[in-house]
């Protein structure tokens, strides 16, 4: 069954590389560094190192304290670091500068793979969240690098698509050495899927540990004051499809509340000039972040259309709604609103944080909504109602403050198998 998904891999290259190509038009950078998608590229490292793959953005923000803390135990371990997107490349840039090294994910075939490892030499490879690659889990194991998915989330939608795939599935999911899972059921998932039980452990999910600097802190409070003190909502990484909901809860919720401002975060940047363009046709006066433009008391959007500012945007408001629900595409991170303090809502698509978001619903720190109707209400009873919004908040933050300790969990782990290494 491998040598069948490898043979469709390869016939499909040419259609992958012209999508490259395609993506390439609106943003240069998916042109650059194309060899070390087919796993040419130079050695990065003079000595093993330690192999981090974390697919976006969103994945290579919640690393950034597990990996800060890896550099701190071993500070003479090379890091490589891989991203499938220029946006995820920025974004390492942006966290660790030159202390780790960066490369573009391999392609799943057997050469890019074999040639990727050649190059940065791995101690062992961690897979954050629920990247499962067949010929890589396979060169890996031929290679005796240990394999571990860490942070690993598995919906229950997707179990299902796995499972299939029958024996192939098994046979790729055995051959990880260990699963760090978020939560039970994420557990029972993978051992369904062929993880062998005695390499599988739940330690929570890592994105409990965020902790906001102080830095942002202090910028938050700068940017609301250009604000002029407005009631503010943002929605945050909104997808396709979706902006259009919220700009008509926006509209009833202006007819309430005339001064209220709202943040529009979209998940990806090529679709930012689109955003803006709808933010035009429904009648909006917005400004736009990336242009510095000035947020005028006639401002009704706030479009955040830059990369790594989302935690800013979401520390100056006042509520946040989590985009990807209103459309099925499964959510997105809710715990760092909830670690700000700050009410939470979503739609009725939250399947890929479903644990998550049924602790915050069930401790009175987040709502459901499934239309603008029920969204727009929400969002006036807050905005109006400071004490409602502080029970909310006070609920969220305490829903993260229980759940740390995951880093540290997973840290231990990593310590383990970098020391046998």
């Amino acid at each position: 069954m491998r040598l069948l998904y490898t043979l469709i891999l390869t016939i499909s290259l040419p259609l992958v590389l012209l999508r490259l190509y395609w993506r390439s038009l609106r943003n240069p950078a998916y042109r650059s560094r194309i060899l070390e998608r087919l796993g040419r590229l130079p050695a990065l490292a003079k000595k093993e190192a330690l192999w981090i793959h974390s697919v976006s953005v969103g994945e290579t923000q919640a690393a950034e304290p597990l990996v800060k803390r890896l550099q701190e135990q071993f500070p003479d371990l090379p890091i490589v670091i891989t991203t499938t997107t220029p946006t995820g490349s920025d974004r390492v840039k942006k966290l660790f500068g030159e202390s780790v090294l960066h490369a573009y994910f391999p392609f799943d075939l057997p050469f890019a793979v074999r040639g990727f490892l050649k190059a940065i030499k791995p101690k062992i490879l961690v897979m954050m969240e629920t990247e499962v690659w067949p010929n890589l889990l396979a060169e890996c194991e031929r290679e005796n690098i240990p394999t571990i998915l860490a942070n690993a989330r598995l919906s229950e939608r997707s179990a299902k698509g796995y499972a299939r795939l029958g024996s192939f599935a098994r046979e790729t999911f055995g051959r990880i050495s260990l699963v760090a899972a978020q939560s039970p059921a994420d557990a029972e998932r993978f051992l369904g899927l062929g993880v062998k039980s005695d390499r599988v452990r739940v330690t929570g999910s890592i994105k409990f540990d965020v902790r906001i600097p102080a830095l942002v802190n202090e910028q938050a409070e700068a940017l609301r004051r250009t604000w002029g003190g407005r009631p503010v909502w943002v929605a945050a990484s909104t997808r396709e499809g979706e902006e259009e909901l919220i700009l008509a809860a926006h509209g009833q919720v202006l007819r309430q509340m005339p001064q209220a401002l709202l943040v529009l975060v979209p998940r990806h940047p090529e679709r930012f000039d689109k955003v803006a363009l709808l933010c035009q046709r429904d009648g909006f006066t917005y400004a736009r972040r990336s242009a510095d433009d000035l947020c005028r008391s006639e401002t009704s959007v706030y479009l955040g259309d830059t990369m790594g500012e989302l935690i800013l945007f979401l520390s100056a408001a006042d509520v946040a709604f989590v985009g990807g629900s209103l459309v099925p595409t499964g959510g997105h991170n809710v715990l760092e609103p909830a670690a700000l303090g700050l009410p939470v809502i979503f739609g009725p698509h939250m399947f890929n944080f479903a644990m998550v978001s049924r602790m915050l619903l069930a401790e009175g720190a987040a709502v459901e909504v499934a239309d603008v109707d029920a969204l727009t209400k929400w969002i006036v009873d807050w905005l109006s109602d400071a004490n409602l919004r502080a029970v909310y908040g006070e609920n969220a933050l305490r829903v993260v403050e229980a759940n740390r300790g995951a880093l540290d969990r997973l840290f231990d782990i990593l310590q383990t198998y970098l020391e046998k290494a």
